[in-house]
Order: structure tokens, then sequence, then C-alpha cells
């Protein structure tokens, strides 16, 4: 079923999503003490939350910002983003950047296209990973970024939600929107779970099924 663009709010997950792989495991197998392996086990399979996986992945690496950003840079982008975003824009849609990582690249990468961001950020000046879009008031009230809060405040405002994303991280959001594609673990997961989606390999598959001849 075809939705009418100009009623989307699209939802984009960063690391795997945006970006051909995650920035976050890029850096942490480049320059992590190697328990940050185990911890990463233990939020996939839902022993711990995402702040909490986080903030102890955080503690295994060197706070050295030219280091961990290089690295995260070297991480390409889908190069179905930017046409994705474009074309979305011109339709009259809404675009936003959800993303529940470190936070390392995607203010800058969702700041050249004037896409608003909602993701974790690093303060250099001490080295804190800081969680301004956490939501407290959430049933589960753990992620470092909450992505249903977004969801929601679009459903409130009569928007049609689509979700993008692949992994962990954007489950409890695929619950609520109304539209989600996804790949990866996150497409495993909603098939065991029986959560509807459209399989994606690339952004220009999203492109297509949303716009069309229209993008």
């Amino acid at each position: 079923m075809r939705h009418d663009p100009a009623t989307l709010s699209v939802f984009l997950d960063f690391d795997g999503t945006i970006t051909t792989a995650d920035t976050g495991v890029h850096v942490l197998e480049r320059f992590a003490d190697p328990r940050w392996r185990e911890v990463d086990a233990e939020y996939a399979r839902g022993e711990i939350p995402s702040r909490a996986c986080l903030l102890d992945e955080w503690d295994l690496l060197p706070h050295d910002r030219d280091l961990l950003v290089g690295a995260a840079a070297e991480v390409p982008l889908d190069p179905g983003f930017e046409p994705l975003v474009a074309a979305l824009r011109a339709a009259g849609a809404e675009v936003r950047i959800v993303s529940d990582g470190f936070g390392l690249t995607v203010h800058e990468v969702g700041g050249a296209l004037g896409i608003p961001v909602l993701a974790n950020r690093v303060d250099w000046t001490t080295g804190t990973l800081e969680f301004p879009h956490e939501d407290r008031c959430c049933a589960c009230s753990s992620c470092g970024t909450c992505k249903q809060a977004p969801i929601k405040e679009a459903a409130r405002a009569g928007r049609t939600t689509v979700l993008v994303g692949d992994g962990t991280s954007d489950r409890k959001a695929a619950l609520l929107a109304d539209l989600v594609f996804a790949k990866a673990g996150l497409a495993a997961w909603c098939a065991h779970n029986d959560v509807r989606f459209k399989p994606f390999a690339t952004l220009a598959d999203v492109h297509d099924a949303l716009l069309g001849a229209q993008g």
C-alpha cells in the first residue's frame, strides 16, 4: 500500500543503516579491550539495557577524540542515503536520524544535510558519554536514545511513522511504527516475533518502496 509521502515521518537508524557498517563496532574492534564482546553479547540477549551496554563498552575504549572519530569516519555511508533524504523532503515527508550508539559521527552527518538528529554524544572535555535523548518516563527507561518517544510524538500529530533500521536498538521502535523496513538482526527479530516489516538491503530499496517513480 502506497502512503502519501507528505504524511510520512521517517526515522532512520544510523549505524548499519545510514552507514554501511556499525561505526561503534568498528572502533571497538580496533581499540577496545576484548571484553567488549561479552558486554555486546549480553545486550543482544536482552540481559542488560542499551545505556548500561554503551557505558560499559565506552569504559573499555581510549577517550581520544581524534583516534575514535577518525576511525568512525572511515565507515562509508550508504550511497542511497542522500538521494533518499532529498526525495523524501521534496515529497513533503519529515526525516529524522535516531541513533543509540556512541554518537561519534552521526551529528556531523545529519548536520551536513540539516537533518534533526536524536543521538547520544560525547563530552570530549571530560570524556563522558552523554544521553540527551534518554526518556526516563518511558516504561523501560533504560535506552541511551529512546526511539519510541519520537515515534509516539509523530503518531499523536497524525503522521504515518516509518522506521528504517537493522539492529537491537531498533526493536522497541519497530513495535510502534506504522511501517518498518528492516535488515540484518532487526529483520530476523521481527520475523521471529511476528512484527510486520519490509526487508531491505540498501537505502535505495527504501527509496523505491516509499516513493517509486516519484523519487
